[in-house]
């Protein structure tokens, strides 16, 4: 498979980022847990089933995270990160980084004490963790 990006996302407890266990490799719940893990890479080694869509064109992940991410606007837990213009800036760079085989990680405290994460992990290879394979084939 040519490079690609894969989205993944996981919308939770805030208080489950604070286990680290689940969050490595090694722990015995890592492929269970949709808990972000605490190496970006490391979401190759999760199970197939937790991508949420794959993308070989920079433009159409960059859609897909801008996407996502409006959708929880409103829940945001601040100010700063509910601004327009924020964020606009943020999902303007966004396909220039996945052009250039970069990941892309956003994460926002929501109201309720929950936390959003949406990623966009290069895949490959994996431009640092070129010996992590693609969890699809």
């Amino acid at each position: 498979m040519q490079h690609h990006h894969h989205g993944y996302t996981w919308l939770g407890s805030a208080r489950d980022l604070l286990k680290d266990g689940p969050r490595r490799p090694i722990h015995p719940e890592y492929k269970a847990t949709r808990t972000v893990p605490l190496e970006l890479a490391h979401w190759l080694l999760k199970p197939a089933t937790f991508i949420q869509g794959t993308w070989t064109d920079p433009a159409q992940a960059a859609e897909w995270f801008a996407a996502l991410t409006r959708e929880h606007t409103a829940s945001f837990a601040s100010d700063h990160d509910r601004d327009s213009e924020t964020l606009s800036a943020q999902f303007q760079r966004i396909a220039k980084a996945l052009a250039a085989g970069e990941d892309i990680v956003g994460g926002w405290y929501l109201t309720g004490q929950r936390f959003l994460s949406v990623c966009l992990i290069a895949c490959s290879p994996h431009r640092l963790r070129p010996e992590i394979p693609c969890p699809q084939r």
